[in-house]
């Protein structure tokens, strides 16, 4: 009974650090989902390969232990290599902080429409990002009081999917499709913040086992994003970690950086144990100087983000 129990659990032990493991030898959406979770799965994996060394004491199920022990390291490595170096409580920065808040909101979350839009009225952000917007839509009425400047929802698409909010106006706007999937998925605009212009982006990325939708979508993102000279910030749900392949390379090739560690954003029922899919990131010179969680969810299947940043005044 011992010898087949730790069979078994070898045998996911290893199935797990086989999946994990594919990353290093080949580039696969069918991969995807997995690649975001490598820290989690690194861990199932260890924790299975003791396990079964504590019912059979045999060589395999250490070498599966240190296998999974790698794989657990790199993860957390790449976590941090495109964090950002000036991510600090108090930014060096001499110019102006302002919030940005960014929720996926769930597009049937009709019954906490009226809370989410409590929060967003109440949240003292300068710029909101709202995806999946449909249940605040009937709230607009009172949020464009707060927030007289918008993009989606009416302004620029029909639809209601992806929002953004503003209490300063735009100096350009623009909102677009990256692919045949989705419609109007992607805005950038730039905003006067006290002297200083800004490029907002607002991003809700397709799942990344939808063939290679991702991966194409990042690419005309970043080709977009290189074209923009204004500090740029970059808000919204990706539906990837930063340790996904097409994600590392995104970032690589934009400059874009991140906090470290980012909160985890989903799913809400693994509350701070789940993964970060959704992103604020920024290009210097802007700073980001803190990216909470907000921890209600209101019924969304994502968490909300409350990023602080400063944006440097020039003479």
């Amino acid at each position: 009974m011992r010898h087949t129990v730790y069979c078994v659990l070898c045998v996911l032990a290893t199935l797990a650090l086989g999946i994990l493991a594919a990353r290093y030898v080949t580039d696969s959406w069918l991969l995807a989902f997995f690649e975001s979770l490598q820290t989690h799965i690194s861990l199932f994996a260890i924790i299975l390969a003791l396990t079964a060394f504590f019912f059979k004491r045999h060589w395999y199920a250490i070498l599966l232990t240190a296998a999974g022990t790698v794989l657990l390291v790199h993860s957390v490595l790449m976590l941090q290599e495109h964090a950002a170096s000036s991510f600090v409580a108090s930014a060096e920065a001499s110019g102006g902080h302002f919030k940005l808040l960014s929720f996926n909101i769930e597009d049937s979350n009709f019954e906490n429409g009226a809370r989410i839009a409590d929060l967003i009225v109440a949240s003292k952000a300068d710029v909101v990002e709202i995806f999946e917007a449909g249940p605040v839509f009937s709230a607009m009425d009172r949020i464009t009081k707060i927030y007289p400047y918008r993009i989606g929802c009416g302004e620029m698409t029909t639809d209601c999917d992806s929002l953004l909010l503003s209490k300063r106006p735009f100096r350009t706007r623009l909102m677009r499709s990256l692919d045949s999937l989705w419609d109007n998925r992607f805005i950038l605009a730039t905003i006067d913040m006290d002297g200083q212009p800004v490029n907002f982006a607002s991003i809700h990325l397709s799942k990344p086992y939808f063939d290679e939708f991702h991966q194409i979508e990042l690419g005309l993102l970043a080709s977009i994003l290189n074209d923009a000279k204004e500090p740029l910030i970059l808000a919204g749900d990706f539906n990837a970690s930063v340790i996904a392949p097409d994600m590392r390379d995104f970032l690589a090739a934009t400059a874009l950086r991140h906090a470290f560690p980012e909160p985890a954003t989903w799913p809400v029922a693994a509350g701070p144990y789940g993964i970060s899919i959704d992103h604020v990131f920024a290009r210097a010179p802007l700073r980001l100087i803190s990216v909470k969680q907000i921890r209600d969810a209101m019924g969304s299947n994502h968490f909300g983000l409350m990023a602080e940043f400063s944006v440097p005044r020039h003479p």
